[in-house]
């Protein structure tokens, strides 16, 4: 009897390992088919319009140039006001080489343009308002006159931004 217990477990065990053997086949073609279906249905990584879409896009970012860093003159209240200033402006990547371009022909039209609109201003435009609104406003509107539209008729200056403009009372 103790032989057909043993010839009984052997087969048992037989069993048992040709089922596991089976399960293991099943899922390995089941993980295989659904890879192939999945990469043979799913497009590329990038497509062409996607890398044509970043290149778009890093074109319409912006950078941020150095337009004058210097000091102007107010006279507004009869006292003598120097201003301490840095002018940047911030132009699209795309739009980047023609503007620099025309501050290099046109840089003394430009830095007198800017100076006439600081020795014009009212004292409460420079000492008393805090976001230097108007005189961004004028220099903006100034800035693009010179410098004119691209050719998607679009201002080349996206924006005037003045980091540094501190008084220095001249007058002693």
């Amino acid at each position: 009897m103790s032989e057909e217990q043993a010839a009984e477990q052997q087969q048992q065990k037989k069993l048992g390992v040709k089922t596991l053997g089976i399960i293991a086949a099943l899922m390995l073609a089941e993980g295989a088919g659904v890879y192939f279906l999945v990469s043979m249905t799913s497009g590329s990584g990038q497509s062409a319009a996607a890398i044509a879409g970043e290149d778009t896009a890093e074109q319409e970012k912006t950078t941020e140039i150095l337009l004058v860093d210097d000091r102007f003159q107010n006279v507004d209240t009869g006292t003598i006001w120097l201003w301490d200033t840095a002018i940047y402006l911030k132009v699209r990547n795309k739009n980047v080489s023609r503007v620099e371009e025309i501050m290099k022909r046109r840089e003394a039209e430009i830095k007198q343009g800017v100076s006439q609109i600081f020795r014009r201003a009212e004292d409460r435009h420079l000492r008393h308002d805090p976001g230097l609104e108007t005189i961004t406003r004028q220099l903006r509107a100034y800035l693009n006159e010179v410098f004119g539209t691209d050719k998607d008729e679009l201002p080349l200056i996206e924006d005037v931004l003045i980091p540094k403009c501190t008084g220095i009372n001249a007058s002693g």
